[in-house]
């Protein structure tokens, strides 16, 4: 349905004298007030900005890793800490950041986090020169686009009406993966020229642009039943210290276990303490008078299975991608800006599939679509698993196009069956779960995966390295860089080994794809099993009275 402004099949006058079209009428009935329903697309363009401003940042980073490896002498936990930094920090804020701007103002939330996170890259680009520096900075990127990431979510779902909702979700997704796939081109092409540092200038113009366009098209309020002036009460303090503690220990625990042992002592009792918080977390949120969490939507099978799905998918996904750069870069020989472009096809799925995808949900259900799409993502990874050192750049690319695809089917409808399900005035709340589902994954899928294809790859190697000095041996182990600068320092062998290297590295990216596609397939069985048929809305519809009082305000 058309909501250009012109009135489908006639529109019908409101007691002021206008004439309202069936969407302004949809959009009163669920009490949107009109001046911002009639910019929503506007709003949409500046949210997608600030969105793209946490993608450009993380994606772009993977193809700086090898400049990483080899200026600051950054190890392969040194580059997983640059990932894991901002995670930790981003997943365990999410729900205190989100509580906040649903409480006190999701457009200040949103301004805030810009601004912080355009400080802390051009402090970046101008200044880092350490391991541990960077790392700082990226935990503080983390804060930033944990200010960012939900609200830009939760804006989303309050200023589109329910029938809009899924094509503007997926414009949403289809604009952090073309970010995903846009930042390492935009890296590689900087990388050509400039220092590793000049990765991070990226955010600061689209930081600078999205600030002064929030202004003007996203709102304070964007209905009746939304807070910020309207008063939920105060912050959930004792929820707050408990979500923060029990997330960002797990996720610290199982980071760190690739580094003492998964059966470790040190492993085991973080991951307990971590859950005992989580779990008082959720005894906590069952009493709070007004909680940052609604436990009780996890007894919705939609939501529920919408936010296993994503957090398996984020764990698979990310997991994988995180070495898929430097594979490029130092196992087929790409430029830092050839290896970007090859993976430029993820994006121009995505760009293709989205706005399709709406149709496709309503003609055939929100559960086969997702489901079909995980499948079809499980397959493009598979296909991913029979990548040699020798393989062609087709051989990449049908694989690589096939699991974007599918994404592009799944991760749409996936979010916007966990956002129908939450009542508008707490989308924050949601947006928060959509997110932690997405960082608690991938942050899994960087520790877990990453540790599957760093002991695969050592195991492989370990028959080479058994003749070699220990220092060279331990060297080699540790990272694919660190192989290479081993061969390159064994002088006429080293062509031999270096070689040895590259096979085992793919060996150990095989079984790290066949792992995430396996996950992947299991999300495809939650999806089909637990998802709705088709599309439904949760969420309570306002008085068009309170809609034309907040009209008149607005």
């Amino acid at each position: 349905m058309s909501d250009t402004g012109k009135a489908a099949g006639g529109g019908l006058p409101h007691a002021d004298g206008q004439t309202r079209t069936e969407g302004e009428r949809r959009a009163a009935a669920e009490g949107i007030a009109l001046p911002v329903y009639r910019r929503r697309w506007a709003t949409l363009v500046v949210l997608c900005l600030a969105l793209s401003a946490t993608m450009l940042a993380n994606t772009s980073l993977g193809v700086a890793l090898p400049f990483l490896s080899q200026e600051l002498g950054s190890s392969l936990s040194d580059q997983q800490w640059f990932s894991n930094a901002y995670a930790l920090v981003f997943a365990g804020l999410l729900f205190t950041t989100s509580t906040i701007a649903d409480r006190y103002g999701r457009k200040a939330m949103l301004q805030a986090g810009l601004v912080l996170f355009g400080v802390v890259s051009a402090y970046v680009w101008v200044l880092v020169d350490s391991n541990a520096e960077l790392i700082a900075a990226r935990g503080l990127l983390g804060l930033g686009g944990a200010m960012i990431m939900p609200v830009t979510l939760s804006i989303l779902t309050s200023v589109f009406p329910s029938a809009e909702r899924t094509r503007a979700v997926g414009i949403w997704a289809a604009v952090s993966g073309a970010g995903t796939s846009l930042g390492p081109v935009l890296a590689g092409l900087l990388l050509e020229y400039f220092s590793w540092h000049a990765v991070f200038a990226i955010n600061i113009p689209v930081v600078i642009v999205g600030v002064l366009a929030s202004i003007r098209y996203v709102p304070q309020q964007a209905s009746a039943a939304d807070t910020g002036e309207g008063g939920h009460g105060g912050i959930d303090i004792l929820g707050a210290v408990l979500s923060t503690v029990g997330i960002t220990l797990v996720v610290y625990a199982l980071i760190d276990a690739q580094h003492v042992g998964w059966t470790a002592a040190r492993t085991w009792i973080l991951v307990a303490i971590g859950l005992v918080v989580v779990a008082l977390f959720v005894l906590w949120e069952r009493r709070a008078k007004d909680p940052m969490l609604d436990v009780g939507l996890f007894r919705n099978r939609g939501f529920a299975a919408s936010a296993v799905a994503l957090t398996l998918v984020f764990f698979a996904m990310i997991g994988v991608f995180f070495s898929l750069s430097q594979t490029l870069i130092l196992v087929f020989g790409y430029s830092p800006l050839g290896s970007s472009v090859a993976m430029l096809p993820m994006s121009v799925m995505m760009v293709l599939i989205a706005p399709q995808v709406a149709g496709i949900v309503g003609r055939f259900g929100p559960r086969a679509t997702i489901a079909s799409g995980l499948v079809l993502a499980a397959a493009g990874m598979a296909g991913l698993s029979t990548l040699t050192a020798d393989s062609g750049y087709l051989h990449f690319l049908l694989p690589l196009a096939l699991t974007s695809g599918g994404m592009s089917l799944a991760m749409a409808p996936a979010t916007d069956q966990l956002m129908a399900n939450v009542p508008r005035e707490r989308a924050g709340m949601g947006s928060a779960t959509n997110d932690v589902t997405r960082e608690v994954g991938a942050s899994l899928g960087v520790a877990v995966l990453g540790s599957v294809l760093g002991s695969a790859y050592a195991g492989y190697l370990d028959p080479a390295v058994q003749q070699l000095p220990e220092q060279l041996a331990g060297m080699a182990k540790e990272s694919l860089p660190g192989g290479l600068m081993a061969a390159a320092q064994l002088g006429p062998q080293g062509a031999g080994f270096a070689q040895q290297v590259l096979t085992s590295w793919m060996s150990g990216m095989h079984v790290a794809n066949l792992a995430g596609a396996g996950l992947i397939l299991l999300a495809a069985v939650v999806a089909w099993v637990w998802l709705p048929r088709t599309t439904a809305s949760a969420e309570p519809q306002a008085q068009p009275e309170q809609q034309e009082a907040q009209a008149q305000n607005t």
